[in-house]
């Protein structure tokens, strides 16, 4: 299905005829009553019904007045036939059995991220009152304005078979209003179940964090790709297999963004003792670094210095001693020793 930009025509110059013809019949219409009463022919008689059904009829011109507001479109519709689609601003007249086509009219995305539908219950004077869209007037326009989509978070399990807990923010426009309202059945749940799908087709290679042996680029080797550390390129990732998906719909992926990351909570728990256990780890393994340059540096001046000279022994009660006090969690406790080592 091929887009077709249709030019109405002014509606405004359309609209100033329908008025002047209205005038015109009405003064006929007064008229031809006045000649029927006088001589009723039956070309008074004729001159009378034919005023009498264009004034009764003419109305439905104005049924083919069309206003569209910058960045909206009009696909339409004549008898089943797709006849073009209208995307400039202005004020149109089209033919008036001409319909505005829009399966997606009554679906609404939220920034929750759920399609819902828009209907709503009011109650007036304590009766419920059903203002579903099936029973009110809904635009048939479209909107071609940038539109975000935030999907709710899915629960997926990453490359290790971690299960984390994971949301995006889609930002998506109509670019080919034709294949959007006829190639799918509705363009808006389309998108986001095709979004929900996407996502869980990139998740499912990286894992949660940095992981040893684990290849998220697909050349073979190792690399050091993880949703934590690389969220750019995996939500970049997202957005071309979000994009490949919704192509047949007419619709451009400008943006896809990551907002929110997390284990899910069955596991979260031991997850943050196991980072908690990785930093200790990783502080202690700096701590006895530093101990030990500093024991070694301690070794050399008084080396240097000649203060003092030490055997073996001495050496390694000296090394047990200061690596004690400089890894030890708590400061120090003195203790004089007024005897000998031997």
């Amino acid at each position: 299905m091929e887009e077709k930009i249709l030019k109405g025509k002014s509606g405004m110059g359309m609209l100033l005829f329908i008025f002047l013809l209205y005038a015109i019949d009405i003064v006929a219409l007064i008229f031809t009553a006045m000649r029927m009463e006088v001589s009723p022919s039956p070309l008074n008689i004729t001159a009378f019904v034919i005023t009498l059904i264009i004034l009764c009829t003419a109305w439905i011109l104005l049924l083919g007045l069309k206003v569209l507001r910058p960045q909206e479109a009009l696909v339409l519709t004549l008898f089943g036939h797709y006849t073009g689609t209208l995307k400039s601003n202005g004020f149109y007249w089209v033919n008036p059995f001409c319909t505005g086509f829009n399966p997606a009219a009554k679906t609404k995305l939220n920034q929750s991220g759920d399609v819902k539908d828009s209907s709503k219950h009011l109650e007036i004077e304590g009766v419920a009152v059903n203002t579903d869209a099936d029973f009110m007037a809904v635009s048939k326009k479209l909107s071609l304005k940038i539109m975000t989509l935030s999907n709710s978070r899915q629960k997926i399990n990453d490359c290790l078979g971690n299960p984390i807990e994971i949301g995006i923010a889609v930002t998506w426009r109509i670019v080919d209003t034709a294949k959007a309202v006829f190639n799918v059945d509705n363009y808006k749940e389309f998108l986001s179940l095709q979004c929900d799908s996407a996502l869980r087709n990139v998740v499912r290679i990286y894992p949660y964090d940095v992981s040893p042996n684990v290849d998220t680029t697909g050349d073979g080797m190792a690399d050091e790709g993880s949703l934590r550390g690389s969220s750019d390129i995996v939500a970049e990732r997202i957005r071309e297999e979000i994009q490949k998906r919704v192509e047949e719909a007419g619709l451009e992926i400008i943006e896809a963004r990551i907002t929110y990351l997390a284990y899910a909570p069955e596991i979260a728990a031991s997850m943050l003792q196991r980072q908690q256990a990785s930093a200790v780890v990783a502080a202690r393994k700096l701590i006895v670094d530093g101990a030990v340059g500093m024991v070694e540096m301690a070794l050399e001046r008084l080396n240097e210095k000649d203060i003092v000279n030490l055997d073996e022994e001495r050496k390694a009660a000296m090394v047990s001693n200061l690596l004690v006090v400089l890894c030890g969690n708590h400061d120090a406790q003195p203790v004089v020793n007024s005897g000998s080592l031997y």
